[in-house]
């Protein structure tokens, strides 16, 4: 059905291709590399037009990196991947970086009172966008929040939001690894397969789950791990759009390559 007092008609409809997970310095699992600048470059060169910093339970170096991308053309979405009591990875991903930040303070208010060891976990660091250091995260990023994960789905739909259960395929930390299934009504835009992972494999693997639409990102910790896989026809790099492609609706559409 066509919006009220939209043309659905005159849209023009464009190819972007996509990465929307993507980690940085300040996720303590990601490499050293993984600065605002290399990671620009590495978009840039790899064809992308359109990618989502997601790191472990916050989004503070999502500003840092669409400044680096401000003149490239390349679009930064703000994100977060967030990890439920349940252990189990949602990408919630916002179009402004205000209602990322209004996320960021919720997350943080559902996080355990401990500071990260970076003797055990790594460090997070906090760069500007260029790659200069500006200090650590002390927060325990890499952890559980005590939302679930129905309650993540919820209040990110609530802040105008768009869930995705993130790498489904994998053996942990997945929707389908820790809880066995997709709860009925949950309110997911859709689900990511990870990079070793094929839209084939997947729905033969889990034909139950044939209504789902399905995303593929890299989940990048070095630079080498990005990918162009997703190509979206849209009309503009907005999140309404994005889940009119995984729905293929209006005209719109998503390939995932192998």
């Amino acid at each position: 059905m066509a919006e009220e007092g939209r043309d659905i008609d005159r849209d023009v409809l464009t190819s972007h291709r996509i990465d929307l997970h993507i980690h940085t310095v300040v996720s303590p699992c990601a490499e050293i590399e993984m600065i605002p600048p290399l990671i620009v470059e590495r978009a840039v060169e790899l064809g992308l037009d359109w990618i989502a910093i997601t790191d472990h339970n916050t989004a503070e170096m999502v500003e840092a990196v669409q400044r680096a991308a401000a003149t490239t053309g390349l679009k930064v979405l703000p994100g977060m991947e967030v990890q439920s009591r349940e252990e189990v990875h949602i990408l919630c991903l916002f179009d402004s970086l205000a209602q990322a930040l209004q996320w960021q303070a919720i997350v943080y208010d559902s996080l355990p009172a401990e500071k990260n060891r970076s003797e055990v976990f790594g460090a997070q660091y906090v760069v500007n966008h260029t790659g200069d250091y500006l200090r650590e995260n002390d927060r325990l990023l890499l952890t559980s929040t005590t939302m679930s994960t129905e309650t993540i789905v919820s209040r990110v739909r609530e802040m105008g939001g768009l869930p995705l259960a993130a790498h489904v395929d994998r053996p942990t930390f997945s929707l389908l690894a820790n809880l066995g299934f997709v709860p009925e009504g949950l309110a997911l835009a859709g689900l990511e397969i990870s990079r070793w992972q094929t839209v084939e494999g997947f729905r033969k693997e889990h034909p139950h789950l044939a209504q789902w639409p399905l995303i593929g990102s890299s989940d990048a910790h070095q630079l080498s791990d990005m990918r162009p896989r997703t190509q979206a026809k849209m009309a503009g790099r907005k999140i309404g759009e994005l889940e009119l492609a995984l729905r293929g609706e209006l005209g719109r559409g998503l390939v995932v390559e192998d």
